[in-house]
């Protein structure tokens, strides 16, 4: 673990206490890309922390970046019936319409506008440093990174900043977003005055959830679990999960991350510790080990599963949810937008 990654647990576990204490202070914004439906690496990574705020009682907000598929993608797929898949997904895990804000990217105008005066506070080389859109460019096979992808953090910071949102649920991986939004924030209110809180990460209960090839998941690569899999397709999938040649189980995350990985989905599912899961395994090697791991997930996600399939029957209900969302989106992010102008000496009016 470095320094930088230590600290920022410290923070978050700080942060954490905060919401405890003070839910009402706090504003979470948070979100997925509509390239299909999500997977346990969205849930544990993320939407777990999402739930936990929402019962805390923090203000949530959920972005569906439609405008963010193009990013990484020659051909968006059905994008109108990822962001319904998506919503269903969120639906039925627990996030509240009534206590949670749905919007998609495209959908906000005056979010998108803040675009330009961000970027004007961030440099070309900070933005080729970022490595996040690295590893995402790497992920998608990518040599050439468009102009929209290399922007694509300051994008981010939109996002997060038009609603002044102050915590962001998120894996380690997107750390490098989170600290971006942050100096676009500090950088804007140094120049034009207090208006941008600097929102802090929320880390997830394990730093990344490794994909069935022992990689990081990803859709594109079909090496995910997704939430809507049911208990057979799930179980297939887990089967074909990558593990090692040694027949004893033991956790040991650095010279055995595929076995650790699925020693810690077992744990996130029971609460247990995958050190204690392993000694209980121990030379029951890798078929039982997928067994247990198997078993953790279909019952952890069998609640969610039932849910979608009821929400599924009344696609009025996702998108009425959508229109109530987008129309508050829009209030708030006008709202932002004209102060953003007062502050920057633009305001005509």
């Amino acid at each position: 673990m470095t320094d930088s990654y230590r600290a920022s647990v410290a923070r978050s576990a700080e942060v954490e206490a905060q919401i405890a204490a003070n839910p009402e202070k706090f504003r979470m914004l948070t979100g997925d890309r509509p390239t299909g439906s999500l997977h346990i690496g969205h849930y544990f990574g993320s939407i777990r922390n999402r739930l936990k705020l929402q019962e805390l009682g923090a203000e949530i907000w959920q972005i569906i970046a439609d405008y963010q598929v193009i990013t990484d993608r020659e051909i968006a797929g059905d994008i109108v019936g990822n962001v319904r898949n998506l919503m269903l997904d969120s639906l039925a895990a627990g996030i509240d319409p009534e206590r949670a804000t749905f919007f998609t990217h495209s959908s906000v105008p005056a979010l998108n506008q803040l675009l330009l005066p961000f970027l004007s506070l961030v440099s070309v080389a900070e933005l080729q440093r970022n490595p996040t859109v690295k590893d995402e460019a790497a992920t998608a096979g990518i040599k050439a990174i468009s102009g929209l992808m290399l922007t694509y953090p300051v994008h981010q910071a939109a996002d997060i900043l038009f609603c002044k949102g102050n915590v962001v649920p998120v894996g380690r991986d997107q750390l490098p977003h989170i600290e971006q939004t942050r100096v676009v924030a500090r950088r804007f209110n140094d120049k034009y005055g207090q208006t941008f809180p600097e929102p802090d990460a929320l880390l997830a209960e394990v730093p990344m959830i490794l994909g069935t090839d022992g990689t990081k998941m990803s859709k594109s690569k079909g090496n995910v679990v997704e939430l809507r899999m049911t208990a057979d397709e799930t179980a297939k999938k887990i089967k074909g999960a990558k593990t090692d040649s040694d027949r004893n189980i033991t956790y040991d995350p650095e010279n055995r991350p595929e076995v650790a990985n699925l020693l810690e989905l077992i744990g996130l599912c029971e609460g247990v510790d995958p050190a204690a899961v392993a000694e209980e395994i121990g030379d029951g090697g890798g078929g039982a080990l997928k067994k247990r791991v198997t078993e953790a997930i279909n019952t952890e996600l069998a609640p969610l599963r039932e849910r979608r399939a009821e929400l599924e029957k009344d696609p009025g209900f996702v998108a009425d949810v959508l229109r109530r969302g987008n129309e508050r989106a829009n209030e708030v992010a006008e709202a932002t937008l004209a102060e953003v102008r007062t502050a920057m000496g633009m305001s005509y009016a």
